[in-house]
Order: C-alpha cells, then sequence, then structure tokens
C-alpha cells in the first residue's frame, strides 16, 4: 500500500470532493480517499500495482481536472 496526492483543479464545494472520492473509490486497488476542494487535491491510500492512468482516468470522467 501506498500513500499518494494527487493536484486536481475545478473542485469547488464539499459535492464536489464527494464526486472525486466515489469516483477513485471504483478504481481496483483504492482503499481510503480524502478530497479538499481548498486544496486543490485529493490523497488516497491505493494498492502500488495501480495504475497512475487509472486515477487520472477516474478523476477526468469525473469532470475534474488532475493537474501535474
Amino acid at each position: 500500500m501506498e500513500r499518494k496526492t494527487i493536484a486536481v483543479t475545478g473542485m469547488s464545494c464539499d459535492g464536489c470532493e464527494q464526486n472525486v472520492e466515489n469516483a477513485l473509490k471504483t478504481v481496483e486497488g483504492v482503499t481510503r480517499v480524502e478530497a479538499d476542494h481548498e486544496g486543490d487535491s485529493v490523497e488516497f491510500v491505493v494498492d502500488e500495482d495501480t495504475a497512475d492512468d487509472d486515477l487520472t482516468t477516474a478523476i477526468r470522467d469525473a469532470g475534474y481536472n488532475v493537474t501535474a
């Protein structure tokens, strides 16, 4: 298990945080998720073999932007 943080833009409220959290929870290997719209980030715990592309795709499909 590994803790990661990704910068996410487009979140403006608690509902947005919930949307991002729910999107990441659908990715296999993600166990704990905490989004922060004020900090423009999401922190989560994930299996080491989970592809970063799967994580960013889930966030983008939920309507938010992943920044480098």
